[in-house]
C-alpha cells in the first residue's frame, strides 16, 4: 500500500490486536484529497493501482467496507465505526481458532478429485530435531516359549515392564497369511481416513485466546470503558459457549480401498523427499523431520490415517474360525494361535474372557492403515490394559513409551508446556489429539523409549505406560487388548481414577474380578476334590493361594466395598440384586461409575441408580427412602477369599451354593472303575471282604481331609472299617465348617452295626477350634445340610449291593 495514504497514529494508545497478532505495525487510514501531492519516497504507480482498488472515494461507506477485517487497520479512526460495527454490522466469526496461518505445504483434493494431492512443501534434513533415546527392549522367543502366549507375556514382565513397551519378534516358522493381501479385499475393502494436521499436533493456540483475539479485533473501541453494556454481556456469554463448546479433534477424510490408499501414500512420500533425486532416505530421517514438523512447524502438513477400524466390519488379517469352516481349517495352527488378535482377548488366563460383549477395539480388534507422518498421540490404554500391535505389511512403525510408574510425571510435564491446552480441556490426553516432544520430557526427567517395529513383528504395551508415534510409510496393523491375571490392580486403579474424572467405563471391573475368582474356584474344586491337574486349572492355582495375585486383588476389592458399605448402609435397607437390574449395565448416575456389586436406588426413579459413594446425591428425597442393592453379601465375598485361600469348607461351600456343584457328581466316575475286592479288617481284627467302591470312597475320603496325604503308612494294603467311620465324620464336619456329626453319624458302614463315634465330634472341634471361620455372621445351616446329605448320598451310593 502506497505511504501517500499511511502516517503512524501517535495518539492510539491502545493495540488494536494483541501482541503477536498483527503482523504489521497499526496505522490510520485518511482519505487523500486530488490536491495533495504524494511523497517523493512513493510509488506513483503503486498510488494509481491503489485508487483504482479503492473505487469511488467518495463513498467513505464503500471505503470502509471494502477494507473490512483486516488485522493490521486501525479501525478506530473512522468515523462512528466502532458504533456502526457494534449496531448494525455482523460480527466476523471464523470456524477455526484465529492465529497466523502457515502456508499450505499439502493441497489436497481438485474438483474432479477427491484423493489426489500435490505437496509443495519439502524435507529440511538440516533442522531435523531426532530425539536422543534409549532404545526398548527386544525378544526373540523359540518355538517352544511361543507355544503360550500369555506364559510368554508374563515371562517378559519383570524385564519389559519397567520400559512401558517392547518388541516381539516371532520365530521364522511362524509366518500367518495376511488376508487382507487377497485381491477382493485389497481391491474393494473400502475404510474412512481422518485428516490430521501434523504441525497442530504440539503446537496449536487454544480456542480461549483465539476468541479472545477475535472478539477485540471486532470491537475496537474508541475508549475504554469500565461497564459492559447489555448487548455486550450477551456477546460475551456467547464467546464463553462456543469456547466451552470447540474441541480440537481430527476432521474426517475421503475414502479409500486399501489399493488406492497405497498409491497416494508413496505419492506423498515421493513428493516430499524428493525420493526420485535422493535415494539415502533412512529410518533416522524420518524421524528428525517428524520432530520438526511438530516442534517448529514452517508449513501446514496434511496427511490422512486410517485408524480405529472394527475389524468385525471391515475385516481382519488374521484368519477367524468360521461356522464354515472344515475341520482341517478350524485345525489350522494361525486360527487357534493364542498370537492371532481374535484369540487373544479370551485367552484362558485373560480375565476379559469373563466379559460377555465383543467390545470393539477391546475385544474386538481394530485395524490401522497409515502413511507417512501419520500419527497416534500419547495415550494409555482404556482401564490402563495391556495392548497388543502386530504390523502385518507395510513400512515400519515408529513407537515411544514412558514406564507406567511415570505417567503421572508425562501428564505434570505436558500441562506444564502446554497450559492453555489442559485447561480447556482437562481431559486432553483421553482424546489422542495431542503429541508431545520426547526431547522436552527428556528435559523433564521423564524416561522415554524408542522402538522401531518392522512387518510381521509384534509390540507390547503395559498397563499405564504412556505411548505415542507415527508411521514411516503405508503399513497395515492390528491391535487388541489383553488382561493377564497381574493386570487387575491396575484395572482397580483405572476404574478409581475415571470416577474421580466423571469418565464412563469400558469394560466392568468388578464383573471381571468375580468372574475369574468364581472360575478359580472351580478349579481349586477340581484339583482338591476331583484331582484333575490339568494345564488350565494349574494356571488358576497359580494365582491363588494366601498371597495369590487373584487373592488379594479380590480382598483388596472387599475391603473397599465394606468400608463404604458400613458408612452408608444399614440391613433393612439392603436386597440382593435381581433380574430386572441386571437386564442392563448400570452405572452411576454421578460419576458412571460400574454397578456390577453394589448400587444405591431410590422409589422415585426405579431405573437411576449410583454407586455407594453418591447415593446422598442420586435425589433429594429423604435419606430413609434409599435402598441398597448387593450381588453378594460380605460374609459371602468372605467365604469366596478363603476359597481362594485353599480352605477346603469354603471351596465346597461355594462350589455348592454358586457354582452348582455337589460330591455326588464324583460317583458316576468312581463306578466304572473295576469292583475288585478289597480285604480289610474289621474292630476284632478279622479279615472281611468289601467292595472296591468302598475303597475309593475312603480315597475320597482321605482327598478331602487332607489332599495328596494318607493316614496309613506307606506300603498298607489295608483300612479299618471303623476308621472309615471315623474319617467320614472328620471330612464332613470338616467341610461343612460345622462341629455337628448328627447327620453323618447316622449313616452305617456294611458291616459295622455302630454309629459313628462320638470321639469324631470332639477332634473336629479341636481342630476347627485350631482354625475359626470368619464368617461369624453367616448362616451356614443350609450349606452343612446340603453338604452332609451328599455325603450321605455318596455312601449308600458306593455300598449298595451288586
Amino acid at each position: 500500500m502506497g505511504t501517500e495514504c499511511i502516517f503512524k497514529d501517535e495518539t492510539d494508545v491502545m493495540p488494536a490486536v494483541p501482541p503477536g497478532f498483527a503482523p504489521l505495525t497499526s496505522f490510520t487510514l485518511q482519505r487523500v484529497q486530488e490536491d495533495v501531492k504524494v511523497s517523493a519516497c512513493s510509488s506513483s504507480n503503486f498510488a494509481q493501482s491503489q485508487r483504482e482498488d479503492c473505487g469511488d472515494t467518495s463513498s467513505s461507506e464503500k471505503l470502509k467496507k471494502s477494507l473490512r477485517h483486516r488485522p493490521w487497520v486501525n479501525y478506530s479512526k473512522f468515523d462512528n465505526s466502532s458504533d456502526e460495527e457494534e449496531n448494525g454490522s455482523k460480527p466476523y466469526e471464523r470456524s477455526a481458532p484465529a492465529y497466523r496461518p502457515l502456508p499450505k505445504g499439502v493441497i489436497r483434493g481438485c474438483a474432479e478429485c477427491a484423493t489426489c494431492q500435490k505437496v509443495v512443501s519439502r524435507w529440511n534434513p538440516y533442522a531435523a530435531c531426532r530425539p536422543v533415546l534409549d532404545e526398548a527392549p527386544v525378544f526373540y522367543p523359540t518355538e517352544e516359549e511361543f507355544r503360550d502366549t500369555l506364559q510368554y507375556i508374563e515371562s517378559l514382565r519383570p524385564i519389559a515392564e519397567p520400559y512401558g513397551i517392547c518388541r516381539i519378534v516371532p520365530p521364522q516358522s511362524w509366518k500367518p497369511p495376511c488376508l487382507l493381501k487377497e485381491k477382493n479385499l485389497w481391491e474393494n475393502l473400502k475404510f474412512a481416513t481422518r485428516v490430521q494436521q501434523i504441525n497442530k499436533l504440539q503446537n496449536r493456540p487454544s480456542a480461549k485466546k483465539a476468541f479472545q483475539s477475535n472478539i477485540l479485533r471486532r470491537k475496537r473501541p474508541k475508549i475504554l470503558k469500565t461497564e459492559l453494556s447489555s448487548s455486550e454481556i450477551a456477546e460475551a456469554n456467547q464467546v464463553g459457549q462456543n469456547q466451552s463448546t470447540y474441541r480440537f479433534g481430527f476432521e474426517p477424510g475421503p475414502e479409500f480401498t486399501l489399493e488406492s490408499f497405497q498409491k497416494y501414500a508413496d505419492d506423498f512420500k515421493k513428493q516430499y523427499f524428493q525420493m526420485g533425486m535422493s535415494q539415502d532416505l533412512s529410518l533416522d530421517n524420518i524421524e528428525g523431520e517428524y520432530w520438526r514438523i511438530v516442534e517448529k512447524p514452517t508449513e501446514e502438513i496434511e496427511v490422512l490415517y486410517g485408524a480405529d477400524l472394527d475389524t468385525g466390519a471391515v475385516g481382519s488379517g488374521f484368519p477367524k474360525a468360521s461356522p464354515s469352516m472344515t475341520d482341517s481349517e478350524l485345525e489350522n495352527q494361525y486360527v487357534k494361535s493364542g498370537w492371532n488378535l481374535n484369540n487373544l482377548p479370551r485367552l484362558q488366563g485373560s480375565v476379559l474372557c469373563f466379559e460377555s460383549g465383543d467390545i470393539s477395539g477391546v475385544l474386538v480388534p481394530w485395524l490401522y492403515v497409515g502413511m507417512c507422518f501419520s500419527s497416534f498421540c500419547w495415550h494409555v490404554e482404556d482401564h490402563h490394559l495391556y495392548s497388543l500391535n502386530y504390523l502385518h505389511m507395510g513400512a515400519p512403525k515408529m513407537w515411544y513409551g514412558v514406564p507406567g510408574k511415570d505417567a503421572f510425571k508425562l501428564e505434570a510435564a505436558m500441562k506444564k508446556y502446554l497450559p492453555d491446552l489442559f485447561e480447556e480441556q482437562p481431559d486432553l490426553l483421553h482424546n489422542l489429539v495431542t503429541q508431545f516432544s520426547p526431547s522436552l520430557l527428556k528435559q523433564e526427567g521423564v524416561p522415554v523409549y524408542r522402538c522401531v517395529q518392522r512387518e510381521g513383528e509384534f509390540v507390547l504395551t503395559f498397563p499405564r505406560a504412556y505411548h505415542s508415534g507415527f508411521n514411516c510409510g503405508f503399513n497395515c496393523a492390528e491391535a487388541v487388548n489383553v488382561a493377564p491375571f497381574d493386570w487387575l490392580p491396575h484395572g482397580q486403579n483405572a476404574v478409581e481414577l475415571y470416577r474421580e474424572q466423571g469418565r464412563k467405563i469400558t469394560v466392568s471391573q468388578d464383573k471381571l474380578l468375580l468372574g475369574a475368582a468364581r472360575e478359580a474356584v472351580r478349579a481349586q474344586w477340581n484339583i482338591l476334590f476331583l484331582r484333575r491337574n490339568t494345564m488350565d486349572n494349574l494356571r488358576w492355582k497359580n494365582v491363588c493361594g494366601s498371597d495369590g495375585l487373584l487373592t488379594r486383588a479380590l480382598k483388596a476389592r472387599i475391603e473397599m466395598e465394606n468400608t463404604r458399605r458400613e458408612y452408608l448402609c444399614c440391613s433393612s435397607q439392603s436386597r440382593k440384586t435381581d433380574a430386572l437390574f441386571d437386564a442392563n449395565d448400570r452405572e452411576c448416575a454421578i460419576c458412571h461409575y460400574d454397578l456390577y456389586l453394589s448400587a444405591a436406588g431410590c422409589p422415585c426413579s426405579p431405573d437411576k441408580f449410583a454407586c455407594l459413594i453418591h447415593a446422598k446425591q442420586l435425589c433429594s428425597c429423604d435419606w430413609s427412602t434409599r435402598f441398597f442393592l448387593f450381588r453378594y453379601d460380605i460374609s459371602e465375598l468372605n467365604v469366596l477369599v478363603d476359597a481362594l485361600g485353599g480352605k477346603l469348607s469354603a471351596v465346597h461351600r461355594w462350589g455348592i451354593s454358586n457354582l452348582g456343584l455337589t460330591l455326588s457328581s464324583i460317583v458316576g466316575k468312581e463306578k466304572t472303575q473295576e469292583n475288585k475286592p478289597v480285604i480289610v479288617s474289621n474292630k476284632d481284627g478279622k479279615k472281611e471282604e468289601v467292595s472296591g467302591q468302598l475303597n475309593n470312597l475312603g480315597n475320597l475320603i482321605n482327598t478331602v481331609r487332607r489332599p495328596g496325604t494318607h493316614n496309613e503308612s506307606e506300603g498298607s494294603q489295608s483300612r479299618n472299617v471303623e476308621c472309615f467311620s471315623l474319617q467320614q465324620s472328620k471330612s464332613a464336619n470338616l467341610l461343612s465348617g460345622s462341629g455337628d456329626s448328627r447327620s453323618s453319624s447316622d449313616v452305617k458302614l456294611k458291616g459295622s452295626s455302630k454309629l459313628l463315634p462320638d470321639k469324631a465330634n470332639e477332634e473336629l472341634s479341636s481342630e476347627s477350634s485350631r482354625s475359626p471361620s470368619r464368617l461369624i455372621d453367616c448362616d451356614d445351616k443350609a450349606t452343612s445340610s446340603n453338604l452332609n446329605k451328599d455325603l450321605v448320598i455318596v455312601t449308600r451310593k458306593l455300598m449298595r449291593p451288586q
